[in-house]
């Protein structure tokens, strides 16, 4: 726990493991970073997909919550990978601070918990990726001492593209 200044107001900010009570407030911080990013209209999950994603009975993502008067104001949502070359690793899939709370060290909260939880687990990398216009973040990976890569291209394929191809090739 870490206390916070917001104006003449001192503040308890809570970092913990997300609960699937917390679902709801995990999904209306996808849907703000979804604007922030402009892609509003890409988000295709919803609060039953999170629930069952997350908090069923075979998880495919953990996630810590930022929480100020029991209020998630932010989110770090991540999944283990494999990496062929260094073994174990984790993909950090979202670092979600809501916009009247940004600048205030919420987000480097919940970075350095992903971080300790890394260390912690054992990793041999942790990675992630970040738009190349948003400055403020490479900016602060970079001062942390991540690389950003600028040789590596993110490749995606979305279900329609997915099946396109399968039964093009069948």
């Amino acid at each position: 726990m870490a206390k916070l200044k917001f104006g003449n107001n001192l503040m308890e900010t809570i970092i913990r493991k997300a609960e699937k009570s917390d679902t709801e407030a995990i999904f209306l911080l996808i849907q703000e970073l979804a604007v922030f990013e402009r892609e509003p209209n890409a988000v295709i999950i919803n609060k039953k997909t999170i629930k069952k994603h997350g908090f069923g009975k075979q998880p495919l993502f953990q996630c810590f919550v930022a929480e100020i008067n029991k209020k998630v104001v932010g989110i770090a949502l991540f999944y283990p990978r494999y990496s062929t070359w260094k073994g174990p690793t984790l993909h950090l899939e979202d670092l979600i601070v809501t916009e009247e709370m940004k600048g205030k060290g919420i987000g480097s909260m919940l970075y350095t918990a992903f971080l300790e939880y890394a260390d912690k687990v054992g990793v041999e990398r942790v990675e992630w990726a970040v738009l190349d216009w948003n400055r403020p973040a490479i900016t602060f990976y970079q001062q942390s001492g991540a690389k950003v890569l600028s040789d590596w291209r993110t490749v995606q394929m979305d279900k329609k593209s997915i099946q396109n191809y399968v039964y093009k090739i069948n």
